[in-house]
């Protein structure tokens, strides 16, 4: 299995844990009344489902993110020797302009 696979897999399954204990974080210390409201209706089950289904969608692609951008390389680069300094002068540049028929029109006075 490719590794990039391999860790798309990995975030998936962290995300989605992160979300349960999230949830039974939410529901111990009762935010909202979300324990009563869970535990008190015979639906509750599915109000548990979706929000473990959609907390481990953004906590998976989050956890995914941050594990895409820890890859990166440094952009640490050689550090010394003699750099070209920085001027405020502006440099005039020759840009040369074609007028086309029928792109402008007369010119008023």
């Amino acid at each position: 299995m490719p590794k990039l696979i391999r860790l798309y897999i990995q975030s998936i399954l962290i995300g989605f844990a992160l979300s349960a204990v999230f949830l039974a974080m939410m529901m111990w210390q009762d935010v909202a009344g979300l324990r009563h409201l869970i535990l008190g209706s015979n639906m509750g089950w599915l109000a548990a489902l979706m929000v473990i289904v959609f907390n481990g969608i953004v906590f998976s692609g989050a956890q995914f993110a941050i594990a895409i951008m820890r890859m990166a390389e440094s952009d640490e680069g050689p550090r010394g020797g003699r750099r070209v300094r920085v001027t405020d002068e502006l440099v005039p540049v020759a840009q040369e302009a074609v007028a086309r028929k029928g792109l402008v029109g007369p010119r008023r006075r």
